[in-house]
């Protein structure tokens, strides 16, 4: 970011080519913020936890897929207030897969696209874009397409009572502002529900 140095492959390793540089640019030795290996680092856990839980299959590569996307989302998100449209394209790219690899259960999954997206759009339109961003509508209607409508709807739940209790300890705490950015939030429902997200509601259905 200093200096312009263009990479070289072995700079571009992840975790290791930080420690090996000992957290600093090569050429100008300026320092190379933290936020680089604890990244690489999450989203190596994430793929050893989808691993474990799916095994070698076409889930494996999908949820691995989309968590990547959801920690370059959460990240950018939480600095901007914004989600890059990219990023909801490729994972509605990934629902698609989602579908073609399961086409006896194809109306689930396009239901899933507008259960809680077209809610949220009738809420952006009520509140003219102040109760809810475009960025997190398209995510929902994204993830809905990769995980059903019954997970994705709990993916939303979850997303909203995690992103309010930590937004009010946060503003407690480090007397953050008000406005929440709620695509990371929504990316730890979307995450949980990819991963447990069928068992959770099994269990739920048991208790009534």
């Amino acid at each position: 970011m200093q200096c312009g140095y263009q990479l070289k492959w072995y700079d571009l390793i992840p975790l290791f080519s930080w420690l090996m540089l000992g957290g600093r640019c090569r050429k100008c030795k300026a320092k190379i913020s933290v936020q680089y290996p604890i990244i690489e680092a999450l989203n190596g856990v994430l793929y050893l936890l989808v691993f474990a839980r799916f095994g070698v299959s076409i889930e494996c590569l999908l949820y691995c897929l989309l968590a990547s996307a959801l920690i370059v989302l959460s990240v950018i998100d939480f600095r901007t207030y914004e989600i890059p449209f990219g990023i909801n394209v490729f994972i509605a790219g990934l629902g698609l897969v989602r579908i073609l690899t399961d086409l006896s259960n194809w109306a689930e999954y396009v239901i899933g696209f507008f259960a809680v997206s077209l809610f949220l759009y009738v809420i952006y339109l009520l509140t003219r874009g102040r109760g809810i961003g475009g960025g997190d509508i398209k995510l929902m209607a994204a993830s809905g397409l990769l995980l059903g409508w019954q997970c994705n709807i709990l993916a939303f739940l979850l997303g909203c009572i995690i992103g309010s209790v930590c937004h009010v300890i946060r503003m407690r705490v480090t007397k953050a502002e008000h406005v929440l950015a709620l695509g990371p939030y929504l990316s730890i429902g979307i995450f949980l529900c990819a991963m447990w997200g069928r068992e959770l509601i099994k269990w739920y259905l048991s208790m009534l």
